[in-house]
């Protein structure tokens, strides 16, 4: 019989979180295995409204410490991938009887200078008699407040973590449930189940990561044979898209009169993007869904401030996530804290268990780098934090470069028109030539599958970025779901499962 290979660190799940801590840990030397029993960013890290913010709102609950860690990481983020992360400006109209000026004014003097913002630009008050920013509101608003965040191609920056994680020796496996994981002496034996074929790999690791987002009570309770398993707080946020509301480039923050605040964003040139809400859940996290009374909700709060009503029939797509907050006794799910809490287990001569608890995409490197901190403690450090100045693949470009990068692969491939140029450096930055290679025309780049997306996209997408179905390309890969009509979608699935057998080899 063979040996089982013996890793350093075992990691379950594949979100933002599980990938940004297996990426750590390989880059210091560690090795690493990651079970996720779907696809990359199927959960939680797909179904954010796209934000790497401070979190303005939180300052309310007076969580400083998440905040100001929060807004130190929009920086560092924006240079470390420009393609899929970029500034972005809110327009925050003062209304009447809701939050007054003062408080605002407060707020967002705090969020200019706790965070140590150098490149965005400051917070600044708009006369919204005169800015250009009134125009789809209401003839309602007198003035309104305009602040710097930035925004994030969510899922894609799951998967280049995970891609990242893997081309520093990592082994990332998707649609891979963790089954079992018991002590073995002093290393863990997890049984790993192929959720196609239904075979069982048995993985040893010397350490336990349990990153699994919503599941992670889930995985103590099943796979770990853990009692009254009671950590997190599932609460659902549910999102909207509508067709293009506005033409201005910047954002809109709006509260709402029972306190909740909403975000209208621009989205994917096209459409409109409105969330979120915040609600408790209950049940299987893989079967959330928006519920009439959160489509009718956030209508109706941006129909408040949208000259022209938010309407059902505007709606062209939904989507919906649960995210598991730590269960801090909060009576309300908007209340419940946003921050990470991290909970190592150390059994002595047994081998040792890191819980990852809550966490926001904004700052999920600095709590992977926190729980690399956990790791060297019990099994031994290896390396220091690097992280911070390492680029994801495809943003080594600089950080106002994004047109720039545009036009040269223009350049190199004047077939293909600018509109796809840009789609291509917004999804993969410098990377965009390994998919077009040695294409000189369009009908090199294969079966056109719809709007842009070309067999040499999908086949990359395959053998580099773990894609299987054509949910993984359309809706997590690159958002081409919104163009693609049901037939064209059905014939990518058709396509891809043609190619099923040879995305793992290829991938890892």
């Amino acid at each position: 019989m063979d040996e089982i290979r013996t890793y350093d660190i075992f990691v379950i799940g594949g979100g933002i979180n599980g990938c940004g801590i297996a990426r750590d840990a390989a880059g210091r030397g560690y090795s690493v295995f990651l079970a996720e029993m779907n696809d990359l960013a199927s959960g939680t890290s797909s179904g954010s409204t796209k934000l790497i913010h401070g979190g303005l709102r939180y300052l309310e609950h007076y969580e400083f410490r998440l905040v100001r860690e929060s807004l130190m990481e929009r920086e560092v983020l924006w240079r470390l991938a420009p393609h899929i992360i970029w500034p972005m400006r809110f327009v925050l109209p003062h209304a009447k009887g809701l939050r007054p000026a003062w408080l605002l004014r407060l707020g967002l003097f705090l969020y200019d200078h706790i965070g140590g913002r150098e490149a965005l630009p400051a917070t600044k008050m708009l006369d919204m008699t005169r800015d250009a920013a009134s125009k789809p509101l209401k003839p309602l608003f007198k003035r309104a407040f305009e602040y710097s965040d930035c925004w994030v191609n969510d899922a894609r920056l799951v998967v280049l973590n995970a891609r990242d994680a893997a081309d520093r020796g990592a082994t990332i496996r998707t649609r891979s449930k963790v089954a079992n994981a018991r002590h073995d002496g002093n290393v863990w034996e997890v049984d790993v189940e192929n959720r196609h074929s239904g075979e069982v790999e048995t993985v040893r690791a010397r350490l336990l990561v349990n990153a699994a987002g919503p599941w992670v009570d889930k995985v103590l309770a099943d796979a770990l044979g853990q009692d009254d398993v009671h950590n997190v707080r599932l609460v659902q946020g549910s999102h909207i898209v509508v067709k293009q509301k506005f033409d201005d480039p910047r954002a809109y923050f709006f509260q709402n009169r029972d306190g909740r605040i909403i975000f209208a964003i621009p989205y994917e040139d096209e459409f409109t993007l409105i969330g979120t809400t915040d609600r408790d859940f209950s049940g299987d996290p893989h079967e959330v869904e928006i519920s009439d009374a959160e489509i009718d909700y956030l209508c109706g709060a941006a129909s408040e401030y949208f000259a022209k009503p938010v309407r059902r029939e505007d709606i062209v797509w939904t989507y919906a996530a649960v995210r598991p907050l730590y269960d801090d006794g909060t009576s309300k799910a908007q209340e419940a804290t946003r921050d990470y809490v991290l909970k190592a287990y150390d059994a002595g001569a047994a081998a040792p268990l890191i819980n990852v608890f809550g966490g926001k995409i904004t700052t999920y490197r600095r709590l992977s780098e926190a729980v690399l901190d956990k790791i060297g403690g019990l099994i031994g450090g290896k390396g220091g934090s690097w992280t911070a100045k390492a680029r994801l693949p495809g943003g080594d470009f600089p950080a106002n470069g994004f047109q720039a990068e545009v036009e040269r692969l223009k350049a190199r491939y004047p077939f293909i028109d600018a509109v796809h140029a840009r789609r291509l450096v917004r999804l993969y930055g410098t990377t965009a030539v390994t998919i077009l290679g040695m294409a000189r025309s369009i009908a090199d780049l294969g079966r056109n599958f719809g709007a842009d997306l070309y067999e040499a996209e999908v086949r990359h997408l395959i053998d580099r970025e773990w894609a299987i179905t054509a949910e993984d390309v359309l809706w997590r890969r690159t958002k081409r779901g919104l163009r693609l009509s049901r037939e064209q979608a059905d014939a990518l699935e058709d396509f891809m499962r043609g190619c099923a057998g040879v995305h793992n080899a290829a991938a890892e």
